[in-house]
């Protein structure tokens, strides 16, 4: 068991770029995170790090060591997966992720209510904006805005989710107010979600000609929607949200819907994981409950 645990920390390590990372994400401290490494490299002879003051990578031996470690995890959660399904009471741990927005606002209030059906499994949430890879990463199950591009994946989807572009009374007073969609285009500041790596951006909007991509550009941008929603809310420009996102400044006026009649077009949401994560009855268990009540939540929040 002691070396299975320092494979789980190895893995772990390499997927989150961190001793420290990746304990935390097992529930162990750095220290101990780091022993079992050490312990690990003891055992087979070889150095799986690199390591400097500012950064950690796997070697060269490190690199195919995880490949195969990680087959090894897969094939044991698997093998426990189907134990389980001769089980009443599903167990064990569910790595999830989601944007901060919908994370916070329809995910992390549903989980305890799962939990407390099923009290033997954990729950990680992790929030980012940014894109991520369930298998890079190794997470589980993800909820996403957008298209399933992934063949390697399954996509449950959830709801349509409403966009709105919105601003604050005083940035259209000084700015003008859009009336048509190539208006953005003129000097407007488009407050844009955007990471590393991200790609090229374009607002897509409904008209009567069909969907049309407006080159949306601005003086700034972030990796965190909700930082997009404070900058409208202070005036600094429009942002492109989703309805249920700021449906309670639209009702106090803060903030006010622009070009309400080529409106964004709506974004898929789902719920996306690997086929073989729906043989495992846990998963299934909370993605049947996830996808079930964030419909109802979503569509809630939307009506304020």
């Amino acid at each position: 068991m002691p070396y299975l645990e320092s494979l789980r920390v190895f893995v772990r390590v390499v997927e989150l770029g961190s001793i420290t990372s990746g304990g935390r994400d097992l529930r162990l401290t750095p220290a101990v995170a780091s022993n079992r490494v050490k312990e690990l490299e003891q055992r087979l002879g070889v150095r799986l790090f690199n390591r400097t003051t500012r950064n950690l990578s796997p070697t060269e031996v490190g690199k195919v060591f995880y490949d195969h470690a990680r087959k090894v995890i897969d094939a044991l959660e698997e093998a426990e997966a189907v134990v389980a399904g001769f089980s009443d009471t599903p167990r064990g741990t569910i790595r999830v992720t989601a944007p901060l927005g919908i994370g916070r606002r329809i995910v992390a209030p549903l989980i305890p209510q799962f939990t407390a059906a099923y009290p033997l499994v954990d729950i990680r949430l992790r929030l980012s904006d940014r894109k991520v890879d369930l298998f890079e990463d190794g997470l589980d199950v993800a909820f996403v805005l957008g298209e399933l591009k992934d063949s390697n994946l399954k996509l449950r989807k959830i709801a349509d989710c409403r966009r709105v572009l919105v601003a604050a009374p005083a940035y259209l007073e000084h700015a003008g107010t859009p009336r048509r969609p190539e208006d953005l285009l003129r000097g407007h500041n488009c407050l844009l979600l955007r990471f590393p790596r991200s790609p090229e951006y374009f607002w897509t909007l409904q008209t009567e000609t069909g969907p049309r991509k407006i080159e949306a550009a601005g003086r700034f941008d972030a990796d965190d929607g909700d930082v997009l929603t404070e900058w409208a809310l202070d005036g600094a420009g429009i942002a492109n949200k989703p309805r249920f996102d700021v449906v309670r400044h639209l009702a106090t006026g803060a903030l006010v819907e622009v070009l309400p009649d080529t409106p964004p077009v709506p974004a898929s949401f789902g719920c996306l994981y690997p086929h073989r994560k729906f043989q495992d009855p846990k998963i299934r268990l909370f993605v049947d409950h996830m996808t079930a009540e964030a419909r109802k939540r979503m569509e809630a929040l939307a009506q304020g």
